[in-house]
């Protein structure tokens, strides 16, 4: 299907959802905080949406995230770079995708990544994973070559790990994150969606839970 066609598949749910809420996008714009002529230009299929536009519309509109992100295109990988910087931070807004797709086993995705978190927490003790962590985590990130909150919480918790004021139960646990961002093979396989370090963000919401910085 045509970059165009997903454009054209996108507005004709938006439009339908507009009239089953008898919402005009004027309307939908104050709900959502999304600038109007920006809606306009989504709908008419003169501007790519972005992820976060698509978990608005999902809220405000009754509609599963999943849906739109299949009516979007996104589930095809072709935007990969695109996606890479508009990755969900939440973790239950991962789930929902995950669920949606219904491709693989949501609770043992998660399970798995707190277990292997609890692994590089230990591993973060030692002298090799310190090592490891100054000397690779730079590289990865340029390997990544992405930007956006999710490479910006990562680069604020090396930063944090880094200071030698940083308390030693808070340094081990920042380091879990920042080992499994550096080492770990992925427990989602990158080819199921189009942003391929899925995990290495619930990894990062976990440990930040962990630490009282954001709420999940």
């Amino acid at each position: 299907m045509s970059e165009r066609n997903k454009e054209q598949d996108l507005g004709l749910l938006l439009r339908s959802l507009l009239k089953e809420h008898s919402l005009s996008m004027r309307k939908l714009s104050v709900l959502t905080g999304i600038d109007t002529a920006t809606i306009s230009r989504i709908v008419n299929g003169k501007q790519q949406v972005k992820l976060n536009h698509l978990q608005q519309f999902s809220y405000h509109l009754n509609i599963s995230l999943g849906k739109l992100i299949e009516a979007a295109g996104f589930n095809h990988g072709e935007r990969q770079g695109e996606l890479r910087s508009d990755i969900p931070y939440s973790v239950v807004t991962i789930q929902e995708i995950l669920e949606a797709f219904n491709l693989i086993d949501t609770q043992f995705t998660m399970d798995r990544v707190e277990q292997e978190l609890a692994k590089y927490e230990q591993y973060a003790r030692t002298e090799e994973g310190h090592r490891i962590i100054c000397k690779d985590f730079k590289t990865k990130v340029e390997q990544v070559g992405s930007v956006g909150p999710f490479i910006e919480q990562l680069e604020q918790m090396y930063i944090e790990y880094c200071n030698d004021e940083t308390l030693i139960t808070e340094r081990v646990i920042l380091g879990s994150a920042l080992l499994y961002f550096i080492l770990s093979a992925d427990i989602i396989p990158d080819y199921l969606f189009p942003f391929g370090y899925l995990d290495d963000a619930i990894a990062v919401q976990f440990v930040l839970n962990r630490l009282g910085k954001k709420t999940v």
